[in-house]
């Protein structure tokens, strides 16, 4: 009996989220960091530019969405408004931001949702998204509104009651990501481990080896 070749399944937009760090070296550095994180294998791009207005985060949002590949989507940090606006693929959002689900009524189909979770009583606000980033997994510097360090435990417990793929965020690095794996997430987000890096393009692809290392090992052959 002839077994046809098994056809590799494209990663979910949330395997390697690739957040943007600040727009301090200007717009184009920003665009040129990003477009590098894509080259090394970051699935998605957020955009998270805190206390940009909303002409600078439209414009820099317009920048990135005519320089990324079409392959990669552009999510916006909190601002649906700007997100709808400008034709990016999603929005993820805040603690502080609407609700996921009231989001999910004016949003167009295939508009992608991301809502943050880092502790019990925020899981209800999620119910409509598409994924959620929980944590901070780990102590960061990267969001100074981030919140204390949460731990795998935690990670694992929230990342089962949310019901939809957690996404591991704060303090990632390659060589935490595949703990975070480990722990059930369905993919991870980085802040400094890429953006930060001198070669962004290759920091994305040492964390996206070890998230597919992972996967790799425990998908059955």
């Amino acid at each position: 009996m002839t077994v046809a070749p098994v056809t590799p399944v494209a990663p979910a937009p949330w395997h390697l989220i690739a957040i943007t760090d600040d727009i301090h070296d200007g717009r184009d550095a920003l665009v040129a960091r990003a477009c590098a994180a894509a080259r090394g294998g970051a699935t998605m791009i957020q955009l998270r530019l805190k206390g940009a207005d909303a002409r600078l985060l439209a414009d820099v949002a317009g920048a990135l969405l005519a320089a990324l590949p079409a392959s990669v989507p552009l999510v916006l940090n909190d601002r649906a408004d700007v997100a709808l606006a400008r034709g990016a693929a999603g929005v993820h959002l805040g603690h502080d931001d609407p609700p996921a689900a009231a989001v999910r009524r004016v949003a167009p189909p295939g508009f992608l949702i991301g809502a943050s979770v880092g502790a019990d009583a925020e899981v209800p606000d999620a119910a409509g998204a598409d994924y959620v980033g929980i944590g901070p997994l780990y102590p960061t510097r990267s969001k100074s509104d981030a919140g204390s360090a949460i731990g795998l435990a935690t990670f694992a417990r929230l990342a089962q009651m949310v019901g939809i793929p957690a996404v591991a965020v704060g303090g990632i690095t390659a060589a935490t990501a595949g703990d975070a794996m480990a722990a059930g997430a369905a993919g991870v987000a980085a802040v400094a481990a890429i953006f930060g890096a001198p070669d962004p393009e290759r920091a994305a692809h040492d964390v996206r080896s070890r998230i597919d290392a992972w996967v790799t090992r425990t998908t059955p052959s």
